[in-house]
Order: structure tokens, then C-alpha cells, then sequence
């Protein structure tokens, strides 16, 4: 099998799941289709996937339950999620639920396709040089393979929680604007990133309502607050 990136499409509406399969094949992407939350499960087990696009009104286990429920069993799979509910609380309730991202209906398939291709590079480790790890409190990062542990313990990231731990690891102890957090063209805006900032103290913190690692910095964005320097795995 080659290593074109392979896209689950979940949607209840037949014509939109062949419509959206269609472009994207002509796009050069590799697509399989499910009806449900139910049927998406079966195919997962069968196939590994690169990325979901999943369709959030959909009969018995909708898509942000669905999302949750995957994020609950430490599923990695990149989530855009799709809705025709466009007001800021739908979209935070979206992101809240462990989506990476959030596109409402109608859409351009074009803005789709660049979601879905932001989102696989976000999901792939970034070339670097070193094997670089960073510590703050009781969490070691390790900033190639995205792999997050607290106490020893691996802590499942979304994807776009690993991006976002992946600026602000590199940038120890310093402040990151919040403009810095948003990927280009995402839509993204500062309430959303609060969010995903909020997932992660849930993930890391003691006591994220009075968080010790990621800092908020009033007017600005949030810092890091390591305590250490970074070292180089063995």
C-alpha cells in the first residue's frame, strides 16, 4: 500500500458522503465512506486511517459524541468535524469535544480540502535535527514523536493539542501570543484556543483551575513554564 493519506468520510447523507468521496479522490486522497458512527467503527477496526471527516447531525450516536467517545478509548485519528450550526458556542462545544477542527455548512470543497491538508501536516512529526525532549513538572515531552507523558503515564493527545504543546514546548518559560497558537486559515480565533488550552490543563495540571505549567499571560497569550532546560534523548 502506498502512503497516499487515506480519509474516512461519516455522514448519514448518502449524496454528500459520494459527493465529498468523489472530490477528494480527484484530489489525489484515498477515501472510504460510512453511514454511521457504528459503521465508522467497523471500518476502523478493519483499516487505519490518516483522518476523519465526520458529520455531527447524524441519527443514534451523533458526531460529538462520537468524538468523545473515540478520544475516551486514546484514538489519534485527526477530526473535522462538520455542522450546519455556525455560532461560536457550536463551534467551542465542537472543539471541546476532542475535533481538531471545525467546518460549517454550506462550504467550498476547495476550503475542505485545505483543512484536511493542514490537519495531516500537523498530524505528521516534523523533521528535526535532534531528539529533542522537554520536562515541566511531572510531564516529559518529546518534541519528534509528539508523545506526551505525566508521572510516567503516556497522556493521549489530539492533534491539535500536540501542536499546540509543540509551540509552546519550544518556546520554554517564554510568552506565546495567542495569534501564534491559530494555524493559518483555520478559522480559528482566540476563544478557540482558550479551549484547546483548557483540554490540555485538564490533561497536565494538578489543578487546572489554577494551572502551574501553561501560564496564561494577560493580554498576550500563555506560557510554558518548564523549570528545565531541554536535554537530547539517549
Amino acid at each position: 500500500m502506498d502512503d497516499t493519506p487515506h480519509i474516512l468520510i461519516v455522514d448519514d447523507d448518502a449524496r454528500i458522503r459520494q459527493l465529498l468521496s468523489d472530490y477528494l479522490r480527484r484530489k489525489g486522497l484515498r477515501t472510504t465512506t460510512a453511514a454511521d458512527a457504528a459503521s465508522a467503527r467497523e471500518k476502523m477496526r478493519a483499516l487505519a486511517f490518516d483522518l476523519m471527516v465526520l458529520d455531527i447531525m447524524m441519527p443514534g450516536e451523533d458526531g460529538l459524541s462520537f468524538t468523545r467517545a473515540l478520544r475516551d478509548e486514546a484514538a489519534h485519528i485527526p477530526i473535522l468535524l462538520l455542522s450546519a450550526l455556525d455560532q461560536a458556542p457550536d463551534r467551542i462545544a465542537g472543539l471541546s469535544s476532542g475535533s481538531d477542527d471545525y467546518l460549517t455548512k454550506p462550504f467550498e470543497p476547495e476550503e475542505l480540502l485545505l483543512r484536511i491538508q493542514a490537519l495531516l501536516r500537523r498530524a505528521a512529526p516534523p523533521p528535526q535535527a535532534g531528539h529533542a525532549i522537554v520536562r515541566f513538572g511531572p510531564c516529559r515531552f518529546d518534541m519528534q514523536s509528539g508523545e506526551l507523558r505525566r508521572d510516567g503515564e503516556l497522556v493521549k493527545l489530539t492533534g491539535r493539542e500536540r501542536e499546540i504543546l509543540r509551540i509552546l514546548a519550544s518556546r520554554p518559560d517564554r510568552p506565546v501570543p495567542r495569534e501564534q497558537l491559530t494555524p493559518p486559515g483555520s478559522g480559528d480565533n482566540p476563544r478557540t484556543v482558550d479551549v484547546q488550552i483548557n483540554r490540555l490543563r485538564r490533561k497536565i495540571e494538578a489543578d487546572p483551575s489554577a494551572p502551574s505549567l501553561i501560564k496564561t499571560v494577560r493580554g498576550s497569550g500563555y506560557i510554558l513554564t518548564s523549570g528545565k532546560q531541554r536535554s537530547h534523548a539517549p
